[in-house]
């Protein structure tokens, strides 16, 4: 059996997309026969402290605590990874998200003669190509891993730009179509939630802020409820940095703020799913993406989404066929777009609804992502 180390800036049961994929990534690994140790930092820890590894049935989890500033958290953090290493003898390293772990997994396999492979997931790319430290350390990454993987076709393209490297594999993310599905009886109802009947409800799934399009969401909010009773059903948490926008909203439209519905962190997709089904209208109004997951999962239960043309957005959703797509451009014209939406009839509703699941199904699924993983790891191991 081949043994992997895996670092991730975010897992299980940290909140976000980035913990989400790096979770159920280990996790279709382990299901090729592929032995992991995943090397995660926590905020919730003393800095430096290492925890005794979490041990699964294919894999360990080892968290440690980090320190203030990343200068000192990456050598101690190799450190760490020399130690695991010593004893548990990997044949290759993969880094989820490009800093800081693309970056430490990269040199750390070069050191160690050992391939490596690191995952472009959105921010990584978008962000960190513009200050001049931070693109080198880019670049050099890019160019030393063996195998680079992107969430989407745009992603891809960027990544050869930077690197010149014409070999990027397109990693799709995905989602378990067993638990994100349409037409399941829920146990949340919108009675229970205290939404009225005639109420339409507007769903967001994930931690609410700047780049999720917060200001864009708030706006729509206020422009439905001008013409009809709406409320924003927030499937998630607000960021501690964005509260603020949140009072201020509070301060300028106090009526419009009493129908926004903050479920909190929810640790079980299941409940995700039923929160996604009450949705008459998801959105996505990202500044920058790579490939949220929480709009595919959306797309899976049914839901009439409508999305910025961020990232890969454009590559899953299509236009008027199984949702829409809003230029971020035009992200101030999203109540217009919601209205628009809420305004078709029962039979265009029904006909987006199964043209997004059907979407998700077909290039989406578990399954397709398996075979894909099936290539990468043969690539980055021959012969595993």
């Amino acid at each position: 059996m081949k043994r992997l180390l895996f670092i991730c800036e975010r897992f299980a049961p940290d909140l976000g997309g980035l913990a989400s994929s790096a979770t159920r990534l280990v996790t279709t690994l382990c299901q090729l026969n592929i032995e992991i140790d995943v090397v995660t930092w926590s905020r919730y820890l003393q800095p430096g402290e290492v925890l005794p590894p979490e041990i699964e049935a294919k894999f360990r989890v080892y968290r440690i605590g980090l320190y203030r500033h990343w200068d000192m958290t990456m050598p101690h953090t190799l450190n760490v990874l020399d130690w695991l290493h010593s004893s548990r003898a990997y044949d290759a390293v993969w880094g989820h998200y490009l800093f800081p772990s693309g970056f430490l997994a990269t040199w750390f396999a070069a050191l160690k003669g050992i391939p490596s492979t690191v995952s472009a997931r959105g921010n990584d790319i978008d962000r960190e190509m513009f200050p001049p430290g931070d693109f080198a350390r880019l670049q050099w990454t890019l160019q030393h891993a063996k195998v680079i993987t992107a969430v989407s076709a745009d992603m891809s393209r960027k990544i050869q730009l930077l690197s010149g490297r014409n070999d990027v594999l397109v990693l799709k993310n995905t989602v378990d179509t067993e638990i994100f599905s349409p037409q399941v009886e829920s146990k949340i109802t919108r009675a229970s939630l205290g939404i009225a009947p005639d109420e339409a409800v507007l769903g967001f799934c994930g931690e609410l802020r700047q780049k999720k399009g917060q200001q864009f969401l708030l706006n729509a909010l206020t422009t439905v409820r001008i013409s009809s009773p709406a409320c924003l059903l927030i499937i998630g948490e607000v960021r501690t940095s964005s509260e603020s926008v949140l009072q201020l909203y509070k301060t300028q439209h106090p009526k419009n703020y009493q129908r926004i519905l903050i479920t909190g962190h929810l640790p079980n997709q299941k409940d995700v799913a039923e929160y996604l089904r009450l949705c008459d209208v998801y959105l996505q109004p990202s500044l920058w993406e790579g490939m949220p997951n929480a709009l595919l999962e959306a797309m899976a239960c049914g839901c009439c989404c409508i999305a910025s043309d961020a990232g890969g957005i454009p590559e899953v959703i299509l236009h008027g066929e199984n949702g829409f797509v809003l230029a971020r451009s035009h992200l101030h014209k999203l109540g217009e777009a919601v209205l628009e939406c809420l305004a078709m009839t029962p039979e265009e509703k029904n006909r987006i609804s199964q043209a997004a699941g059907d979407r998700i199904l077909t290039d989406y699924s578990i399954t397709q992502e398996k075979l894909q993983l099936q290539t990468l790891i043969n690539r980055l191991i021959p012969n595993s």
